[in-house]
């Protein structure tokens, strides 16, 4: 299985990779179109939307034809969608590049997630884990090559073709090894819509922890700087912490979930997540709050893993639908959560604001027996 592991791992730090070399270029390509910020806020929601698109059309493929037949493909088109990207000349050039860039992102999500789902299976202990913290490596290391790019003075042109073609060649490396698992005979259909039941309080689940994870990213800086009153370097550390913190809990998130389970692992997760945000903004120190976005971060780190390994356990022939619909669903909640967070704040502050991640981590680990294996479903040992 060492192998079929190594595919997956392959795959998912490209799918991070990918991410990561274009948020590092996203001003030399906004500034080369001489675009806005109102204007270029319509091109990432490009991405956004065809990566919703993406996972919401390919569970049936992935279920139908494999994982494996949906996956490779996908890898080899975001490896080279950010190409055109760099050669737009208009804003609707730059959107169409990047909505084919999200398709390919979310239909990579959903087909990787459901292979890792088969190698899990086989291997017959929790994995789940890892796969996600290569997908926060690879995101360092994308944006790490793109910040050398623009050191370096580097065309984004330039860049994209370097970092496309190495995806382009680690997705090839994970066709050789990756684990190909036959398409599972339908014998019905389960729940509702197809979907086997509780996928849909799954993707609620999910939800809940990635408006979390989007509300880190765009207002923990923020939250230190403006109400708190940390120095702008001091204020970045909030987020740095919390994403050292979920790269290192994923990291161990396997260990600890083959030694206590998913539901003592969960309910615990999302009990350190909500008392370290929720002491911090009560003590209203900027120390207090890098600590409590580190503790945030490494709380919320296994609870996504464990719930898109319950979502594609519950039935293997179902199990790309059930994936897709889990991940659109915590998508959307990483999209709609800064969003939701920025509003509150303008009614009732800031800091009252970002109680809300706490208070749905609070309400994942009350709830964490829905990923309590159900009758039937393969129980890892």
């Amino acid at each position: 299985m060492r192998r079929e592991r190594t595919a997956v791992h392959l795959l998912f730090f490209l799918a991070g990779a990918a991410v990561g070399t274009w948020t590092a270029r996203i001003p030399a390509v906004k500034e080369r179109l001489g675009l806005g910020e109102g204007q270029f806020s319509l091109a990432l929601l490009a991405i956004a939307a065809g990566a919703v698109i993406g996972m919401t059309a390919v569970g049936r493929l992935v279920d139908r034809h494999g994982s494996y037949r949906v996956m490779i493909p996908a890898a080899l088109v975001q490896g080279l969608a950010l190409v055109p990207a760099a050669y737009a000349g208009s804003l609707p050039a730059l959107a169409g590049s990047l909505l084919v860039f999200g398709v390919a992102h979310g239909v990579l999500d959903v087909a990787m997630n459901a292979n890792a789902v088969a190698v899990e299976r086989a291997h017959g202990r929790p994995v789940m884990s890892s796969f996600h913290a290569v997908f926060s490596i690879g995101g360092f290391a994308g944006s790490g090559l793109g910040g050398l790019s623009a050191h370096a003075g580097l065309s984004p042109a330039t860049t994209f073709w370097a970092a496309g073609t190495v995806i382009a060649a680690l997705a090839l490396w994970a066709a050789r090894w990756a684990l190909r698992p036959p398409p599972e005979p339908e014998a019905g259909r389960p729940g509702r819509g197809g979907l086997p039941k509780g996928t849909l309080f799954l993707g609620v689940l999910a939800f809940c922890c990635l408006v979390g994870e989007g509300a880190a990213a765009d207002w923990s800086s923020v939250y230190l700087r403006e109400d708190l009153g940390a120095a702008p370097g001091f204020a970045a550390a909030g987020y740095a912490a919390f994403s050292i913190m979920m790269t290192a809990g994923r990291l161990a998130g396997d260990r600890l979930a083959a030694r206590f389970g998913a539901v003592p692992l969960v309910r615990c997760c999302g009990l350190l997540a909500a008392a370290g945000l929720g002491l911090a903004l009560l003590a209203g120190h900027p120390v207090a709050g890098v600590a409590g976005f580190g503790c945030f971060g490494a709380g919320l780190s296994c609870i996504v893993p464990q719930v898109f390994s319950a979502a594609g356990r519950r039935d293997p022939a179902f199990a790309g639908r059930a994936l897709a619909r889990v991940a659109s669903i915590g998508y959307l909640g990483f999209l709609s959560g800064p969003v939701l967070i920025g509003a509150a704040g303008e009614l009732a502050g800031l800091p009252r604001a970002l109680a809300v991640p706490a208070v749905l981590a609070a309400f994942v680990a009350l709830a964490a027996t829905a990923l309590r294996p159900r009758a039937g479903e393969p129980v890892r040992g």
